[in-house]
């Protein structure tokens, strides 16, 4: 498998899983306990790497089915003033956002890769990541975030999102295969398999992505609400990880640290 090197942290090959904590700085988010204010966000990037994360995403707009949209300029705005309260830090830093003028934003700051979940479907946004050099994490997308339905239509839609990291000169990217209902055509269903048939999006030979914290199907098994879905969320990880997973993004990072250290210590004795 193909490393992706962010910063200085090696994502994939021999590498341990990693864990990359995320910071949400839109109010209108799914996980309303997410959200973390200006004032709070450099004193909980800290305390997540004190708690085990390699790296922290940042994004300032929430993508959650049947949200309020926001401007472009108010998600810009509010990275901004974010990303300026961890300069300096130290932190290695993705940036999630699927704009292109959002991203030069993000560029005047100290950050190591930018996670789209558009998949590149903008050309301009991917000749800037490309430009700066930068590291992505790219999700399974034609169109839109999540559209394809199905294990078959997303390992064809991350060959595609493969051809346009190449076409873009982006050779260093993690793939999501993007669970989650992104759009009306997916269900829950859907995810579940996406789940379970995991380890077929190594068939790239690419470090590959686990991003279901709190989610929709996990809730909508148990019955719980996003502020009381996190043993579902750790026993799914638990299987993403057996399945292949390199990097797993998530909410709670001591939670999860704790998880992968069990886990990795029953798999190896590490």
């Amino acid at each position: 498998m193909k490393i992706c090197r962010v910063n200085k942290l090696d994502i994939g090959g021999d590498a341990p899983p990693r864990l990359m904590g995320v910071i949400n700085c839109s109010g209108e988010s799914f996980y309303a306990n997410s959200y973390i204010p200006l004032e709070e966000v450099h004193a909980t990037a800290v305390a997540m790497i004190e708690q085990g994360a390699d790296m922290i995403d940042i994004g300032a707009r929430s993508t959650a089915p049947n949200t309020q949209a926001i401007s472009g300029k108010t998600e810009a705005e509010r990275i901004d003033a974010a990303l300026k309260e961890l300069d300096g830090s130290g932190i290695t830093l993705s940036v999630d956002t699927m704009h292109p003028g959002v991203l030069d934003v993000c560029l005047k700051h100290d950050i190591h890769a930018a996670n789209d979940i558009s998949g590149f479907v903008s050309p301009a946004y991917a000749k800037k990541v490309a430009d700066a050099g930068l590291p992505a994490f790219v999700m399974a997308a034609n169109q839109q975030p999540g559209d394809p339905v199905g294990i078959e239509a997303t390992l064809i839609s991350l060959e595609g999102v493969m051809k346009r990291c190449e076409a873009a000169g982006v050779n260093n990217y993690v793939l999501d295969p993007g669970i989650g209902i992104w759009t009306p055509h997916r269900s829950i269903g859907d995810d579940w398999e996406l789940c379970r048939h995991f380890d077929e999006f190594l068939r790239f030979d690419r470090p590959v992505l686990a991003a279901v914290s709190r989610k929709t199907f996990i809730g909508m098994l148990l019955d719980r609400e996003p502020e009381d879905r996190l043993p579902g969320t750790l026993a799914v990880t638990i299987k993403l990880l057996e399945k292949g997973a390199s990097i797993v993004r998530v909410h709670d990072v001591g939670a999860t640290r704790d998880v992968m250290k069990v886990y990795e210590h029953m798999v190896k004795g590490t």
